[in-house]
């Protein structure tokens, strides 16, 4: 009986090391988005803000996207989505997303600056939640000649088969 005590009490002590070592890496590196007012807020209240990155949400103002030819320097407006009026400018001096546009929406990583710029290391533009289907016309395109009915050809494969003499570019050959 008394190695089962001394098992299960080690048992418990590894038990509570590991869930200390997860809670304390998991509330460490867990970072949620903050809104542009949010960010203001914390900065005015935390002096340290600069020092730690943090991600920050928002709306890019349409027509507010410059960037400069000498360096790269990509600079746009965000807008808070719940007040239009809480806007914060941001600086990027890496290749922006292919997706960024002057209405995306945004989250961005990187430090709030005291001059009030937010400084991104990261700028991720969030998909559109809405994608226009494609025209009923371009539903079924006629690829050629249909030999068995099936759109495939008469093998399967949309070429009028391997075994009739032709080499991949339809030409004849062997005959």
């Amino acid at each position: 009986m008394r190695r089962d005590h001394r098992f299960f009490a080690g048992l418990a002590g590894v038990t509570a090391v590991v869930t200390w070592l997860i809670w304390t890496g998991v509330s460490s590196t867990m970072v949620y988005y903050l809104t542009p007012s949010e960010l203001i807020q914390k900065a005015h209240a935390d002096e340290l803000m600069q020092e730690r990155g943090v991600k920050v949400s928002g709306n890019v103002v349409p027509g507010s996207y410059a960037s400069s030819t000498a360096e790269l320097l990509h600079t746009f407006v965000v807008s808070d989505p719940d007040d239009a009026e809480v806007q914060i400018t941001v600086h990027f001096r890496h290749p922006i997303p292919d997706t960024f546009n002057d209405e995306a929406e945004v989250v961005m990583e990187g430090r709030y600056m005291g001059d009030g710029i937010f400084e991104a290391t990261e700028v991720l533009t969030k998909c559109g939640s809405r994608y226009e289907a494609m025209p009923d016309e371009a539903d079924y395109v006629d690829v050629g000649p249909d030999d068995g009915g099936d759109g495939y050809g008469s093998d399967g494969y949309g070429d009028g088969g391997y075994g009739d003499d032709h080499d991949y570019a339809g030409e004849a050959y062997g005959g």
